[in-house]
């Protein structure tokens, strides 16, 4: 597992105040080509882990609608 002690988190600027928010970590830890996911509500409580290109290719997803309702 991975320290990340010391990540900046985010959130992202569409995250409303209802509390369903996940942050993300991906600036700390580029040199390992990783990005981080955590539970806004309870950072504590563990981690994603997913590479790069499955992170770009998520986000692509997001963006092209794949998961809209």
């Amino acid at each position: 597992m991975a320290d990340l002690t010391g990540a900046a988190w985010r959130k992202s600027q569409r995250s409303g105040n209802g509390g369903n928010c996940v942050e993300v970590a991906d600036n700390l830890l580029a040199r390992e080509g990783r990005v981080f996911v955590r539970d806004s509500k309870e950072p504590d409580a563990g981690t994603l882990a997913f590479t790069r290109a499955e992170w770009t290719a998520f986000i692509g997803g997001v963006r092209d609608g794949e998961f809209d309702l």
